[in-house]
């Protein structure tokens, strides 16, 4: 009897350890069909554009050079789109963390006059849109066209963001503000000095999400933006993509030892196309690391009420 017990606890542990075998190459599979699209554009950036053009770069660079990413700097207009999407990231996400997290604080005070109407009066907009023709009269006649303020104006009250917000805010303690308020703290105090150091885990998955929103904008530069100093580093990519033959022959024409150059460094549509693709989306990805401890707390008693 006492055989067959250990018999069918081997059998459970091999199986558990078949299943745990099956997980990691599952997960491994799934962890490299993600990585990599990027990891294949960068390779193909810093190996010869001859070979890349050939697509002959598949898993290994070849020829390693970064001569793409110093050409890729006299593209006109790309470091001055560069600042443009940094800026709006900057600036946008901060406003509009902020704004979510007040918003959020003040609709779960009893004290706040007309609190559900308000709160629904927000919330009306998420499933109610004029549409993009009103939108763009709307933008125009607070002359907001042709404005760096029309990337963050408009962002900054979000309803999905102030629902996250007010559900955490709605977790916390209420003797925290209690006991504030006893000491004679006012609503703006218990705000920043109680509710913000308590909040920072939704305050990091909003930045998040408020980040990757501007970073990634393209329809708003389309529509809002005819001034080239304002155009932001996406439209400059959708660009730069659709114009890369020409762009290839105006950053060879441009250098200045065209004589020593090889075909190895030399410009093509492709090289173009995957240096402006790692210009833009290298430095969205580092958000994610520095939010990510935040991130599942946040979301998770954000999205359910505690």
């Amino acid at each position: 009897m006492k055989s067959k017990n250990n018999r069918i606890r081997n059998r459970r542990s091999a199986s558990d350890i078949l299943i745990s075998i099956l997980t990691y190459v599952f997960f491994a599979a799934f962890a490299f069909i993600c990585i990599y699209p990027f990891y294949y554009i960068f390779i193909n950036t810093i190996s010869s554009n001859d070979l890349s053009q050939r697509g002959l770069i598949i898993f290994l660079p070849k020829q390693l050079h970064i001569q793409n990413y110093i050409k890729a700097v006299k593209i006109p207009g790309l470091l001055n789109a560069a600042t443009i999407s940094v800026g709006r990231t900057v600036i946008g996400t901060f406003l509009t963390v902020i704004a979510t997290a007040f918003m959020g604080y003040m609709f779960t005070r009893e004290s706040l006059w007309g609190r559900k109407f308000w709160y629904r009066f927000v919330l009306i907009t998420m499933y109610f849109n004029a549409g993009i023709i009103p939108w763009y009269i709307t933008m125009r006649n607070l002359h907001l066209t042709n404005n760096f303020l029309g990337y963050v104006l408009p962002t900054i009250v979000s309803p999905f963001f102030i629902i996250l917000a007010k559900t955490f805010v709605e977790s916390i303690p209420k003797e925290l503000e209690q006991a504030a308020e006893i000491d004679g703290a006012g609503t703006m105090k218990v705000f920043f000095k109680v509710i913000i150091p308590v909040i920072k885990p939704i305050m990091a998955t909003v930045a998040i999400f408020a980040a990757v929103n501007q970073w990634n904008a393209f329809q708003d530069t389309l529509l809002l933006m005819t001034d080239t100093k304002l155009y932001s580093l996406q439209f400059i990519l959708y660009q730069y993509i659709n114009q890369a033959s020409s762009l290839k022959q105006l950053v060879n024409s441009s250098s200045s030892s065209m004589v020593a150059q090889t075909v190895a460094t030399v410009q093509t549509a492709t090289s173009i196309r995957m240096t402006v693709t790692i210009i833009v989306v290298a430095p969205i990805l580092l958000i994610y690391p520095v939010f990510q401890r935040y991130f599942v707390k946040g979301i998770m008693i954000g999205a359910v009420k505690g």
